[in-house]
């Protein structure tokens, strides 16, 4: 199946010179959803994921079916102050300014084995700000998948050392 046919093009969204990548016309189809989710837990199947980790919020959409498809769980990583309970956070770069995420203190064990997920690599700011959560609670960041990669962005550079898996590139 090809992924791109569902992936909508939006001309200068959010900006003058950006060509936005929507996923609305992929989750909407079933079975290209499945695809894709069936897809990505194909390349991972063999790593012994305990934990699938997905910032807010489309890796959510991705996260949280590709944990039930592998029969592992799911932790969300979310903007600060989204969480009700004890959490670490990190603050990340973004194109004008900061951001900060935060994870549960208890989400992540020491020696747990995490697949992070998001709908899209483009710099890597937000991935890289996920790794490096995981990190401090002593998970082990088995490998990164994403459904779209731009490629162009060279996202990918800013994730040395880490297997990363598209679906897409652009």
């Amino acid at each position: 199946m090809d992924l791109k046919e569902y992936i909508r093009i939006i001309p200068d969204f959010p900006q003058p010179g950006i060509s936005f990548k929507d996923i609305t016309p992929l989750l909407a189809n079933g079975k290209a959803f499945s695809y894709a989710i069936d897809s990505l837990a194909e390349k991972i199947k063999d790593k012994q994921v305990d934990l699938i980790v997905g910032p807010e919020a489309r890796g959510f959409v991705i996260g949280g079916p590709l944990a039930y498809k592998l029969g592992c769980g799911f932790v969300p990583i979310r903007k600060k102050g989204k969480l009700p309970a004890a959490t670490v956070c990190t603050e990340y770069e973004l194109e004008y300014g900061t951001a900060q995420l935060e994870v549960h203190l208890d989400a992540i064990k020491p020696g747990q084995k995490v697949f992070i997920t998001d709908d899209l690599l483009a710099t890597g700011g937000t991935i890289k700000a996920a790794i490096n959560l995981v990190e401090k609670l002593g998970g082990e960041v088995l490998g990164l998948g994403f459904l779209i990669e731009l490629s162009y962005l060279e996202g990918r550079k800013n994730l040395f050392g880490y297997d990363v898996i598209s679906l897409m590139k652009y």
